[in-house]
């Protein structure tokens, strides 16, 4: 079995990380691209640092109101179908974000935007426990996530090209942004309605031994994990604590994502091009110590230790990166901060879906999902009304800071071999 596993996995890694890594990148771009955008439509439409980090947040409201259900949903009718839905209705409500003309409708949008692509990454990672056994997850979902990093790289550069178009067809940069990374939602969304496989039994690249074997393997670990209802996942204390502690990613997540173009624009002075361009480099750091510390985590089998390590580099980095006065110190901190948030992403899901099954592993990951991306709306709304009492960035991300360092301690309380808490 193991000899024909082992390719079996190299073979779904090959095809499916790079198409799922894409559609990811896509989703993130249009997740954070109103934080580059807010260099020139802030001023534009007069925003204040409450107004704009007010409408950045509250995408996370309605994505967590629908995240179970959205995810429940997808469990039912097939990933390569809902999938197909979110990704084709965000790309077209991101791409609307170009009409954008008072507070009101940056809200109405963004909160729009949440509800059309909720179930999107839970989704994606409910597909990937149906594909990979446990001792390889935290390399596939790191080799997946490390399209939040990457998009950072991309969508610096990118969006500052397309800020620079500002005037051209009577449009302003801000709004040329939206138009042009929401459009490839709505492609994508095509391809995968086409192209998708639900299961390792859909999948031609596999021979009809290595679909059998990878199949048998996944089916024989549901047997061990513990919790396979949706009653059972929402009632579980494992679940409920995994989704307290993801909380804290997030807050510092979007914290960064939100604010990291303005961050670098005050220590710098730059261009929005070169901000775009420094906004990068953390990304860049990141994208190397989320797959090295997911490779370890799997080839040492460890998970706990290693989120609640990378949860203490990342929050202390960004503590001290509040205080930095000149770019050099700023990057060396901020890309600190990225790296080992963004390193405790692999480890952090291969955990949460250790005792996951059927059913309960769609509600299960959509729960801790949805609990945990309120901390989406909690951390920029931090940093924003700090900064606006403060008029300095320091203060804010000390605490978030603090709290992501306050999450890696919980997730050291988690034990996912015991029976069920509740």
């Amino acid at each position: 079995m193991i000899a024909t596993i082992t390719p079996a996995v190299a073979k779904a890694r090959r095809h499916l990380i790079p198409f799922l890594f894409l559609l990811y990148v896509v989703s993130y771009l249009d997740r954070i691209n109103v934080g580059f955008a807010a260099l020139q439509m802030n001023a534009a439409l007069g925003f204040s640092n409450v107004t704009y980090s007010l409408g950045a947040g509250i995408f996370f409201l309605s994505y967590t109101l629908l995240e179970i259900p959205s995810n429940v949903i997808l469990a039912r009718v097939g990933a390569r179908r809902w999938i197909a839905r979110i990704m084709i209705s965000w790309g077209l409500v991101s791409a609307g974000m170009m009409f954008v003309r008072s507070a009101t409708t940056f809200y109405v949008l963004r909160f729009l935007l949440g509800a059309a692509e909720a179930g999107f990454f839970p989704g994606i990672i409910y597909v990937l426990t149906r594909w990979f056994p446990r001792r390889d997850r935290a390399r596939a979902i790191a080799g997946f996530m490390t399209a939040v990093v990457i998009a950072g790289i991309v969508g610096g550069p990118v969006s500052g090209v397309l800020l620079s178009l500002n005037g051209v067809g009577g449009l302003a940069g801000w709004q040329w942004l939206f138009v042009v990374e929401g459009v490839p939602a709505v492609i994508l969304g095509f391809v995968v309605l086409r192209t998708l496989p639900e299961q390792p039994s859909d999948a031609p690249w596999l021979t009809t031994a290595e679909q059998s074997a990878l199949r048998a393997q996944i089916e024989e670990e549901a047997h061990t994990e513990s919790v396979h209802s949706i009653r059972g996942a929402l009632t579980s204390g494992r679940v409920w604590l995994l989704a307290l502690a993801y909380f804290t990613i997030p807050v510092e997540l979007y914290a960064l994502s939100f604010w990291l173009p303005q961050i670098v624009k005050s220590v710098s002075g730059a261009s929005d091009f070169l901000v775009g361009v420094l906004s990068a480099i953390p990304y860049a750091v990141a994208a190397v110590a989320m797959v090295v510390v997911g490779r370890h985590s799997d080839e040492t089998g460890e998970r706990r230790w290693h989120i609640a390590l990378s949860a203490a580099v990342g929050g202390i980095a960004l503590a001290l990166a509040g205080f930095a006065r000149s770019v050099v110190p700023a990057i060396v901190l901020l890309s600190l901060a990225t790296a080992g948030l963004a390193s405790m992403l692999g480890p952090f899901w291969a955990l949460a879906t250790s005792f996951l099954g059927g059913i309960g592993a769609a509600a299960g990951i959509a729960l801790v999902n949805s609990v945990g991306n309120v901390g989406g709306f909690v951390g920029p709304n931090i940093v924003g009304y700090v900064r606006e009492a403060t008029s300095d960035f320091a203060a804010g991300l000390a605490i978030v800071g603090g709290i992501l360092v306050a999450g890696g301690v919980l997730v050291l309380t988690v034990n996912p071999f015991r029976k069920p808490l509740v």
